[in-house]
C-alpha cells in the first residue's frame, strides 16, 4: 500500500470519529432538552406542619405557572429539625444523595430556616453543582458565609415590632401579652429575638409571658384562665415542652377553643377562623417572586435572589372582630375584612325584593279597592239620600193626588162635629135638658175628633221626612193600616179594595213609613191603571202570606197589564206609562225593598191585570 492511499485512509478515519461524536453530542442534548427539570423540595418539617406546606403549594403552583420547561418536582422533610439530632442529620445526608446518585436535582429550594441550613452545610458533600434557592427563610436564620455564587435568597423579613402594634392598636388597652412558641431549636431562637427586640420596647408598659417550655395540656390550662386586658399571639408550637410533636394547625385549634383572649399571629396559613388578623406573610403572594427567581436559575441564570419579603396588606376576620367587640375604626387604613357574615339583606336579596314588591303591589291594590270601596260607599249614600228624597217628593206627589180624598175625609167628621155641636147648644138651653142624649153627643163628638185627628195623622206620617229606622213590625197591620189610608181615594176612583191578610202575623223588620209607601204606589198604579176599566171591573186585591222564611205581600188589579217587553223595564228609574208621571215610583219601591233584604217582581195575571209582589225576610218574632 503506499503512502498516499494510507493517509487516504487515515482522514476518513478520522472524518467518521468527528461525525459519530456529533451524533452523540446531539442525541445528548436531545435526550437532555426532552428530560424535565428536576426540582426538589426540602422541607424543615413534614407534610403535617401546614405552614411549610402551604408555601411549598403556592411556590410549586407559581412554578409550573411560569416554567417553560416541564418539571419533575420531589419533596423530602428534614426529619432531624425538631430535635437538633447531628447523628441522624448524617444519615439524612447519605440517604439524600444514594436517593439522587444517578442525576443530581437541577435545583434545591429549601423552604424554612432548619432546611436552608441543612443544605448549606452538606450541599457540597451531596450537590457541590447543583443551585439552591433559599425560600420563606427569615433572614436571620441565613448564614451569608456558607452560600456560592451559584445560590440565591428568596427570604422573608418578619417584623416583629409590627405584628405586636397591630395587637396594640386594635386593643390599646393590652397590659399582656401570651406568646404562643414551641420548644425545638428554631422555636427557641424566635423566643429569644421576641425578648431581646420586644423587651425592651414594651417594658413597663406591656408584659411579655412565653409559653412553650410547659406541655400542652398545661399551656391550654393558662390561656383559659388569663387576667383581663391580656392578648395571644401564635407563632408556632412544633414541639411542646414534654417533647410531644405537633402539627401547625393542631395546637392553634385546641388553644382557640379554650382560650378567653383574642389570637393574633403572623402567618395567613392560621387565618382561618382561630385568629384576629391583621399584617401577616401571604404565601400566595410572596410565593410569585420566589418561583420567579426559581425559574431564572434552571435556565442557568446567576442571581443573588430578591429583596426579603414583608407582611401582606393587613386582613381580619369579622367573626373575631365581633366576638372580641374590636370596632372596625380601630384597623389601619386599607384593611381588608373577610369572612364577614352576610346580611340578611346580602342573602335574600332577590327574595326579598320580590316579596317587598309583591307586598308593595298588594297594598297599591288594597289600598286602590279600598278607596273604590270608599267611593262606592259615598255614592251608595249619596244615592241612598237621593232616593230617599226622591221617596219623599214620591210621597208628596201621592198625598198630592190624595188631596180631594183628604179633604173629604177631614170634612166628614169636622161636619158632624158641627152639627152635633149645634144640636148640643140646643139641648143646653131646653130645661131640663135630656142628660143622656146629651151624653150621646159628646161621645159622637169624641168619635169625629178621633176620626179627623187619624187622617191627619197618617197624613203626616205619609209627608214626614225621616231616616230609615228599622223596627220590628207585623206586616199584615202596615198593609191593613196603608188600605185603610187609601180607602178614600178607592171609594173617590169608584176602585173597590180586598184586603187578604195572612191569619198569623208576619213578622219583619223594616221601616213603617217606607214599606206603606211602597204598598201606597202599587195601589196607586194599581188604581191609576184601571181608570178605563168598567166600574163593576175596578178590583184591587191586596193579599199577605207566609212562603217559606218570607213574608210576601202582593198587589193584583184587572187593568190592561203590563207590555212583555217592558216587564224587565219598570223599574228602571223615569220608566213610566203614565203621561203626567216621573217614572221613579217603582224604582223608589225596588230600592225600599232591597234595603229591607228583600225582593219585587211583577208579572201579568192570566186573566187579565198585573200583580206585584214582594218578599221581605221573616223575622224571630215581633
Amino acid at each position: 500500500m503506499t503512502s498516499t492511499s494510507a493517509s487516504r485512509i487515515s482522514g476518513l478515519n478520522r472524518l467518521v470519529h468527528v461525525w459519530v461524536a456529533v451524533v452523540v453530542l446531539l442525541v445528548s442534548i436531545g435526550e437532555a432538552a426532552a428530560q424535565p427539570k428536576k426540582v426538589l423540595f426540602l422541607h424543615t418539617f413534614g407534610p403535617n406542619f401546614e405552614q411549610g406546606t402551604a408555601w411549598s403549594r403556592e411556590i410549586q403552583k407559581e412554578l409550573n405557572r411560569q416554567s417553560p420547561w416541564p418539571l419533575n418536582i420531589q419533596e423530602q422533610s428534614l426529619v432531624t429539625a425538631l430535635d437538633g439530632d447531628d447523628a441522624a442529620e448524617a444519615k439524612f445526608v447519605e440517604y439524600i444523595g444514594a436517593l439522587y446518585a444517578q442525576r443530581a436535582p437541577d435545583l434545591i429550594v429549601a423552604l424554612g430556616a432548619p432546611a436552608a441550613r441543612f443544605v448549606q452545610q452538606h450541599k457540597p458533600d451531596m450537590f457541590p453543582k447543583t443551585p439552591m434557592l433559599l425560600a420563606a427563610v427569615e433572614v436571620r436564620r441565613i448564614e451569608p458565609s456558607l452560600l456560592s455564587e451559584q445560590d440565591a435568597v428568596a427570604g422573608a423579613r418578619y417584623d416583629q415590632v409590627a405584628a405586636i402594634e397591630n395587637v396594640l392598636r386594635l386593643l390599646p388597652e393590652t397590659k399582656a401579652i401570651a406568646i404562643i412558641l414551641g420548644n425545638s431549636p428554631g422555636e427557641r431562637f424566635w423566643a429569644g429575638e421576641h425578648q431581646r427586640i420586644l423587651g425592651p420596647l414594651l417594658k413597663n408598659k406591656v408584659e411579655l409571658t412565653f409559653y412553650g417550655q410547659q406541655p400542652l395540656a398545661e399551656i391550654l390550662e393558662k390561656v383559659a384562665s388569663l387576667p383581663p386586658r391580656t392578648a395571644i399571639f401564635y407563632q408556632q408550637l412544633s414541639v411542646d415542652g414534654a417533647g410531644a410533636v405537633y402539627g401547625d394547625k393542631e395546637p392553634l385549634r385546641r388553644i382557640a377553643d379554650v382560650a378567653n383572649a383574642p389570637i393574633f399571629s403572623f402567618d395567613e396559613t392560621y387565618f382561618n377562623g382561630q385568629i384576629v388578623g391583621g399584617p401577616m406573610f401571604s404565601p400566595a403572594e410572596g410565593a410569585r417572586p420566589m418561583a420567579a427567581v426559581a425559574i431564572r436559575m434552571l435556565g442557568g441564570e446567576k442571581t443573588s435572589g430578591i429583596d426579603p419579603i414583608g407582611f401582606s396588606t393587613p386582613k381580619y376576620d369579622w367573626r373575631q372582630l365581633q366576638r372580641w367587640n374590636i370596632s372596625e375604626s380601630r384597623l389601619p387604613p386599607g384593611s381588608e375584612i373577610l369572612f364577614r357574615e352576610p346580611t340578611v339583606w346580602e342573602r335574600y336579596s332577590w327574595q326579598i325584593a320580590l316579596t317587598t314588591a309583591v307586598i308593595l303591589l298588594q297594598a297599591m291594590l288594597i289600598a286602590s279597592l279600598l278607596n273604590a270601596h270608599r267611593r262606592r260607599r259615598l255614592a251608595e249614600v249619596q244615592s241612598r239620600q237621593r232616593m230617599k228624597e226622591l221617596a219623599h217628593v214620591n210621597r208628596f206627589s201621592t198625598a198630592g193626588e190624595l188631596t180631594a180624598t183628604i179633604a173629604h175625609e177631614i170634612n166628614q167628621p169636622l161636619g158632624s162635629i158641627l152639627t152635633n155641636a149645634e144640636t148640643l147648644k140646643l139641648l143646653l138651653k131646653s130645661s131640663p135638658p135630656d142628660v143622656e142624649e146629651l151624653n150621646s153627643i159628646a161621645d159622637d163628638i169624641l168619635r169625629d175628633d178621633q176620626r179627623a185627628s187619624e187622617v191627619i195623622r197618617r197624613l203626616r206620617s205619609v209627608m214626614r221626612k225621616a231616616p230609615f229606622e228599622p223596627k220590628r213590625l207585623n206586616l199584615n197591620e202596615v198593609a191593613q193600616e196603608t188600605v185603610e189610608f187609601i180607602s178614600a181615594l178607592a171609594v173617590g176612583r169608584k176602585v173597590e179594595l180586598r184586603s187578604l191578610l195572612a191569619p198569623v202575623a208576619l213578622p219583619v223588620i223594616g221601616d213603617r213609613i217606607q214599606l206603606q209607601q211602597v204598598i201606597t204606589n202599587l195601589v196607586v198604579n194599581a188604581i191609576d191603571a184601571m181608570k178605563d176599566a168598567p166600574a163593576g171591573n175596578r178590583i184591587i186585591r191586596i193579599q199577605t202570606s207566609r212562603v217559606e222564611k218570607f213574608a210576601e205581600l202582593s198587589v193584583s188589579d184587572r187593568g190592561p197589564g203590563i207590555p212583555d217587553n217592558k216587564l224587565k223595564e219598570i223599574f228602571e228609574p223615569f220608566f213610566t206609562s203614565k203621561p203626567e208621571g216621573m217614572g221613579m215610583g217603582l224604582s223608589i219601591a225596588r230600592t225600599i225593598v232591597e234595603a229591607h233584604q228583600g225582593l219585587i217582581s211583577a208579572k201579568n195575571r192570566d186573566h187579565g191585570g198585573a200583580s206585584f209582589r214582594i218578599r221581605i225576610p221573616l223575622s224571630d218574632r215581633l
